[in-house]
């Protein structure tokens, strides 16, 4: 945590109120996203009890598995939802625009993306696990399953796997929009509590922070928002009225399963409308220059996998081979470096969080040599101006480092050449190497003056893909063993996916 992080968390434990962390949303919020409260069942891994889905306030669906232990019940339930989602995606796939890049043959992509929005880290996970359980299934032969069960499995899949990716916003916790933008008081796992999190930012009418958070802490007053329920209530509660549904005689079947609905739906009914709460908040801030171009890849993305599915693609695997695994990881690294440096360009919040660890620093122009031409590998001359700006910040950019700089023009380019301490400021000379036109002459504006207020950071640039071997050439200490080389044929061929 940074010392600006801090501060924030302090003055926030201080004052009792959500201190400000940023100037902007760095996610973008669709117009219409779709909201899944789930809810999962205690004790039955990956076994789902019910969701609250929809894509407005008041017309939301509630689903429920009356007896989460049983498996017909449970891919009924994902059929129901599959549905849902699927008519979701549909959608966003009702335009798709020609574009021509130059050099490349004509392309298209889809004018809209999904996103799906659930209420923290455990939703994210409940759509993993249920994303796992329904993509392997089969719809015809022993334990047939509706045809939208996997493809439910795979686009929840999806989601998932581009959720891991810094910058998107296809699939969101909103405990980690609103974390992003606001500090509180309580600690990084407490956030994760949606209740605990609004009652530090938006507390209800009529009560202090310090009232809203013992409401929030209340299961009787305010439900855990999933995807796991309160103890009290599986105890006294929910375990007898399941138990009710499944000794019940055909006649009172359907008065136990409504008894069951109400229950699970006055345990939803809160977080959801905790969901648009957040969500209104969100709207309130200012969407971050950036985000467009990072949707502009959502959509991209959304488009390559939507093509896939259309030609007959496979489920993803249980897990990466060892090559898979190794390219994404570099493309993971490679998201949140982009995306780190585009909230720090457009935010002066965030680039001041990186000045207090020494990943970028600003400071006054106090040397600058704006007709410096060198000569080249090839017997060119170039311009290159040098620039010493005296700063504060605690700078700890090694020499050769690609720069960027929010106070300059977009193209501008620097190197670190030295870092040389001066009592309590330190002096660091950049080259600029971009950004100045094609003459031996700077064009105006483009070099530093003297005097002049300067930011710089680390520029994540333009680097080229890892090269990795065949998967012929992995060690045997890092290849899957002979019999697991296909692991999504095994996991088609079984017949629940889960062990009894």
């Amino acid at each position: 945590m940074s010392k600006v992080s801090a501060l924030a968390r302090l003055e926030a434990m201080e004052t009792m109120a959500a201190v400000q962390l940023t100037e902007f949303r760095h996610r973008r919020l669709s117009d219409h996203p779709l909201v899944i409260v789930p809810l999962t069942m205690a004790g039955e891994a990956g076994a789902p009890l019910a969701a609250m889905v929809g894509s407005a306030k008041r017309s939301p669906k509630l689903l429920v598995v009356a007896q989460p232990r049983n498996r017909d019940q449970r891919f009924a339930f994902a059929a129901e939802l599959g549905g849902i989602v699927m008519d979701y995606i549909d959608h966003c796939r009702r335009d798709r625009r020609a574009s021509t890049s130059r050099g490349k043959d004509a392309a298209s992509c889809y004018t809209d993306a999904p996103q799906v929005l659930v209420p923290n880290l455990g939703g994210v996970k409940a759509l993993a696990d249920l994303g796992r359980t329904c993509r392997f299934r089969k719809t015809i032969g022993p334990y047939p399953v509706a045809d939208v069960v996997p493809r439910l499995g795979m686009w929840l899949t999806f989601l998932v796997e581009s959720a891991e990716q810094a910058g998107t916003s296809m699939l969101l916790p909103v405990t980690g929009m609103l974390s992003e933008h606001w500090a509180t008081g309580q600690s990084v796992l407490e956030d994760q509590n949606l209740a605990s999190l609004m009652a530090w930012i938006a507390p209800p009418d009529g009560l202090d922070v310090a009232q809203a958070m013992a409401d929030a802490e209340n299961p009787d007053v305010c439900p855990p928002a999933g995807p796991a329920t309160a103890p009290s209530f599986d105890k006294y509660y929910l375990e007898p009225a399941i138990k009710r549904f499944a000794t019940a005689d055909p006649l009172a079947a359907a008065a136990a399963e409504a008894e069951l609905r109400e229950l699970i739906a006055d345990q939803i009914k809160p977080t959801w409308r905790l969901m648009w709460q957040a969500i209104s908040l969100l709207r309130g801030v200012p969407e971050a220059p950036r985000a467009a171009a990072r949707f502009e890849r959502d959509r991209a993305s959304f488009t390559a996998y939507s093509d896939y599915q259309d030609a007959g693609g496979l489920p993803q695997r249980k897990q990466d081979a060892p090559i898979g695994a190794a390219r994404r990881l570099s493309r993971l690294e490679r998201a949140l470096a982009d995306f780190e440096a585009d909230m720090a360009f457009d935010d002066s919040y965030v680039l001041a969080d990186r000045r207090s660890v020494g990943e970028a620093f600003a400071g006054t122009v106090v040397a600058a040599e704006p007709g410096r031409i060198v000569t080249t590998d090839k017997n060119r001359r170039v311009p290159r101006p040098l620039v010493t700006v005296r700063t504060q910040d605690p700078t700890r950019l090694a020499a050769g480092t690609k720069l960027i700089s929010p106070s300059m023009l977009a193209s501008h380019r620097a190197l670190v050449v030295s870092t040389v301490p001066d009592g309590d400021t330190s002096l660091v000379t950049v080259e600029i190497v971009g950004g100045m036109g094609q003459g031996l002459v700077p064009k105006p504006g483009s070099v530093p003056a003297e005097g002049q207020q300067v930011t710089y950071l680390p520029d994540p640039g333009w680097r080229p893909m890892p090269v990795f071997p065949d998967n012929d050439r992995v060690p045997w200490t890092h290849a899957a063993a002979a019999d697991d080389t296909d692991e999504v044929h095994k996991a088609a061929t079984e017949e629940w996916g889960d062990d009894d």
